[in-house]
């Protein structure tokens, strides 16, 4: 059984960091990229990051770049998306993804709030 399980959530002050890990199981990393999104209060579920197979290639949305990095542990079937600088208009739920099987499967994402 496919299952995705993000962590690492929580509160902060603008300009802290917070570190999220998507633990995957049920399928073997290894052979697939995984996607970060978030989707804020009213808005439409948007794509913040992503990595390849090899870990050699990331995407970022542009409202992120240069202060979000994906990285992955293949060993730990584990994602990361380590989020610096964070400003308040990155609050969200944050939803790690993996598209396998010709489908997408998600995890039940984990709540990221940056306020003062």
């Amino acid at each position: 059984q496919v299952q995705l399980v993000e962590s690492g959530g929580g509160s902060v002050q603008p300009g802290g960091s917070l570190r999220l890990s998507c633990a995957v199981s049920g399928f073997i990393l290894n052979y697939y990229g995984i996607g970060w999104f978030r989707q804020a209060p009213g808005k439409e579920r948007e794509g913040v990051a992503a990595i390849s197979v090899s870990g050699g290639s990331t995407y970022y949305a542009n409202s992120v770049k240069g202060r979000f990095t994906i990285s992955r542990d293949n060993a730990k079937n584990t994602v990361y998306l380590q989020m610096n600088s964070l400003k308040p208009e990155d609050t969200a739920v944050y939803y790690c993804n993996a598209p396998l099987y010709g489908m997408d499967y998600w995890g039940k994402g984990t709540l990221v709030t940056v306020s003062s």
